[in-house]
């Protein structure tokens, strides 16, 4: 299943799975069980967030799997509320508590709101500390981001984490990443299965192509052939090891065109240059 898994390496040397496991909206009492099945199939990057509410069960599978430690890359998220540089620390030690590690992979800062510029630092001293392995940045426009690294941070960010779907393809983002030397992570690569991503007849006619692959598999495929690292989430354990197996097949140069061609460039979710989203996430806290 996922024994032909590839691996990325960050601008920092490290290497990370091109595959992870996402446990967004998985409520807590049934992530452990997730967790363990995504381990058990073979995915070894597994992502979560002090806002999903269920780190603590996300380390219980970490303790139960069997699978080591250093094979296994974790990434947890700090959410708005924690961006004062001391909350931030103190948060990111919760959850470390939480997730029962000395260490964790990759920490990201969630959301480009509030002060995240203290909240960065913060995850700046921990990585020199050598308490994460890497740092980065989730839903960062090109703007944000380039501004983060060009005002003299101290560590550029491993990771900007974004949504990336057949719908909202996010190339000149992706452009925009490589240009600072941060990779592009993608998250909601089926659309949170809205629009009927998974009936679309691109999609599946590509996946029919290609040796009956499901849209799911070709959306994921479509990914890892542009070197975007790709979470994606279920409950069910047969769709896990569906997912994780693509890399038995390739998409050729008309299949990467037929995708492109289903861009929107517009996001199915929150745009974040839209002043209700801000004020969306700040009725949040």
């Amino acid at each position: 299943m996922g024994d032909n898994i590839q691996y990325l390496t960050l601008n920092n040397g490290i290497k990370i799975p091109i595959l992870g496991f996402g446990t967004y909206q998985i409520p807590p009492e049934e992530t452990k069980q997730a967790v363990l099945d995504a381990i058990d199939v073979g995915y070894r990057l597994i992502d979560t967030s002090q806002f999903y509410n269920n780190e603590a069960e996300v380390g219980e599978a970490i303790r139960e799997s069997g699978v080591g430690r250093e094979e296994l890359f974790i990434t947890t998220k700090v959410w708005i509320s924690n961006y004062d540089y001391e909350k931030c620390l103190d948060s990111i030690n919760e959850s470390m508590e939480k997730l029962g590690l000395d260490y964790i992979d990759l920490i990201l800062i969630h959301q480009p709101l509030s002060d995240y510029y203290s909240a960065y630092r913060a995850l700046e001293d921990l990585y020199d500390a050598g308490f994460i392995k890497a740092i980065g940045v989730s839903n960062f426009y090109p703007d944000r981001l380039t501004d983060i690294c060009s005002f003299k941070r101290r560590v550029i960010p491993q990771i900007n984490q974004v949504e990336v779907n057949p719908f909202n393809a996010q190339y000149l983002a992706q452009a925009n990443m490589e240009k600072n030397g941060v990779q592009m992570q993608a998250h909601s690569p089926f659309c949170q299965g809205k629009r009927d991503i998974f009936k679309n007849e691109t999609l599946i006619k590509i996946g029919n192509k290609n040796g009956g692959k499901t849209a799911s598999q070709v959306i994921l495929r479509w990914l890892v052939e542009r070197s975007v690292i790709a979470l994606s989430k279920t409950t069910n354990k047969d769709r896990m090891a569906e997912n994780i197996d693509i890399f038995d097949f390739a998409l050729d140069e008309e299949d990467m065109l037929e995708i492109m061609n289903l861009d929107e460039s517009k996001t199915s979710f929150f745009n974040y240059q839209n002043p209700e989203t801000v004020e969306r996430f700040y009725e949040l806290l």
